[in-house]
């Protein structure tokens, strides 16, 4: 081929890379700069070592927090957080894929992973929303949250699967792990949790019943529970659950624009900007969002919109917080200056706390803008902000308060969404579980991986 008709080739590439709908994102990774896509991996195989070198010995899950600044609260080392943990699995598939850790190796974590949850507390198949990491039993959340967290075991869940569709053609310890994920998950009984209802139930208490009396309808973070809930072998529910309940009948519905970019989902309890960014981040691990819909939405519009919104209201600063800008955005729920909030756009709950996990996990929805804040981040505050796993959970600059510490719900998005961006990985293992190829076409969705 002579040197002009090369560079013709060349640039018809790029412009057909660069022409393609806007959800269909895996490639845009190939036309970072080089020093970006150093940071990119740099910033990615840091932020897996929470769940590997970080992980809970015993149970080799997720700690649900570490903290390098200060002693632990209540001494909780030990203490996993099982939600948490399901984006620990899909983070651990991402380090055989870049080559951090062997494939022998994340067998050996996966088998240490099944023998404490085939024996840790679960309340009708489902797992608490925390545990003990060296005994397996429920460590209380609340007063009466010492049952079974439907949401939080959705996300391990997820994780289990993405896991079983990994290593279910592998060698005999490969299918063995691929089959045990495989029976846990069909243990869980979705129809349980609905209380004799046409909803879904987030808690369960062998104690408390169901007193906590929290029926989980939408938009928020769940979406991920009611898809499982549908696809389940063993306890699938109706589709009348996910419309009557999760879509309120149809009042899931909204319009609402922001700084010229419209919500068709609403937002519970944040209808003027949408919630905090992890509501866009948590169902779509797995559930790959691209292309995605049904008769309320598209999740990928509504998903990118959500995150333009959250940026430019940190932009626009109308608050008057100290470093807010294009190069420093996203609020979600994280650690804050008083304990812990849900940081969103709006005067009552922008609190002038930015965690990095909103902008790094939103990268396929706005590559750019992510990369823009993740570059700035290292560069300029890695002292304050960059540590052994990763970027610090959440600062303040109007505060000067920079705490060096980790939750494992905000480390966990970061590494599976910078995956998915660059290859996919998580969605197309999520999608292609024929279960869930089922359920979705069971509750009307659309979606390019449906066959």
């Amino acid at each position: 081929m002579n040197v002009r008709l090369f560079f013709i080739c060349l640039i018809i590439s790029v412009l057909s890379i660069r022409c393609q709908p806007a959800n269909k994102l895996t490639s845009g990774f190939a036309l970072f700069k080089k020093e970006d896509v150093a940071i990119f991996n740099i910033v990615q195989k840091q932020t897996f070592q929470y769940f590997w070198e970080g992980a809970e010995p015993n149970s080799g899950l997720a700690r649900e927090r570490l903290h390098m600044d200060d002693v632990y609260p209540q001494n909780d080392k030990m203490i996993i957080t099982t939600g948490g943990s399901g984006f620990g699995l899909m983070a651990i598939l991402a380090g055989i894929e870049n080559k951090w850790i062997t494939r022998e190796q994340a067998v050996e974590r996966f088998e240490k992973v099944l023998d404490f949850l085939e024996k840790a507390d679960r309340f009708h198949g489902a797992w608490p929303h925390w545990l003990n990491g060296e005994t397996g039993k429920v460590k209380k959340f609340s007063r009466m949250d010492d049952g079974g967290d439907l949401v939080e075991t959705s996300f391990l869940l997820a994780g289990m699967l993405c896991v079983r569709q990994y290593f279910r053609d592998g060698n005999f310890r490969e299918k063995d792990i691929a089959s045990r994920m495989d029976q846990l998950w069909k243990e869980v009984d979705f129809n349980w949790y609905r209380n004799g209802k046409n909803v879904l139930y987030w808690h369960w208490s062998p104690e408390f019943g169901w007193q906590m009396n929290f029926p989980v309808t939408g938009y928020n973070e769940c979406l991920i529970m009611y898809v499982l809930a549908a696809s389940s072998p063993t306890h699938a529910v109706p589709p009348s659950v996910y419309h009557e309940g999760w879509a309120r009948a149809g009042k899931i519905k909204d319009t609402v624009t922001a700084y010229g970019h419209t919500l068709t989902l609403s937002h519970n309890g944040a209808r003027d900007y949408g919630g905090p960014l992890f509501w866009s981040h948590y169902s779509f691990v797995g559930l790959d969002p691209r292309g995605l819909k049904d008769r309320y939405a598209d999740y990928w519009e509504n998903a990118k919109s959500h995150t333009l919104i959250n940026r430019q209201w940190c932009v626009s600063n109308l608050l008057g917080y100290k470093g807010y800008g294009p190069q420093s955005w996203g609020l979600t729920s994280s650690y804050s200056l008083k304990g812990y909030a849900g940081h969103a756009p709006g005067k009552d709950r922008d609190l002038g706390v930015i965690a990095p996990t909103a902008a790094l996990s939103s990268i396929p929805y706005t590559p750019e803008y992510s990369m823009e804040a993740m570059r700035n981040w290292y560069h300029n505050k890695g002292k304050e902000l960059f540590g052994p796993y990763g970027f610090y959970d959440a600062f303040s600059e109007t505060a000067a308060w920079y705490p060096q510490r980790y939750l494992a719900i905000d480390q966990g998005p970061i590494v599976v969404m910078m995956e998915n961006f660059k290859s996919g990985l998580l969605w197309n293992l999520f999608m292609s579980c024929d279960e869930i190829q089922q359920g979705l076409k069971k509750l009307d969705f659309e979606s390019p991986h449906l066959k």
